[in-house]
């Protein structure tokens, strides 16, 4: 991951998930309906997984004008349907969130910031 001003945004992401009790999802596992939702909640490195996507996608979308917001938020569905053709696979679904990981990396990334 690329750093800048020596912090990079795993780190930041790391440290916001280190809050949320583990494991956790970044939605409420009481009312997963769906395989690949209850999946994610009954292992703890795809709950971790979660989180840390869910962090760093909230920290992008305060970062971008509405338009790439809007963007974003596409992207971010389309995945969520390619996510839930996973169903209960864990491998398919560690796979898909490191897949969104290394896209949301490379999109902050490519934003201009402060020296």
């Amino acid at each position: 991951m690329k750093a800048v001003r020596g912090v990079t945004l795993g780190v930041v992401c790391a440290l916001g998930c280190v809050a949320l009790p583990a494991p956790a999802a970044s939605f409420d596992c009481s009312k997963a309906s769906q395989a690949d939702e209850k999946a994610i909640c009954a292992d703890r490195q795809l709950s971790e997984l979660d989180v840390q996507m869910a962090t760093t996608y909230r920290l992008l979308r305060g970062l971008f004008a509405m338009g790439m917001r809007g963007n974003l938020g596409d992207s971010q569905l389309a995945w969520l349907e390619q996510r839930r053709a996973c169903g209960a696979r864990k491998a398919c679904l560690k796979q898909r969130y490191q897949e969104r990981l290394d896209a949301l990396q490379k999109l902050y990334d490519g934003i201009d910031k402060p020296i």
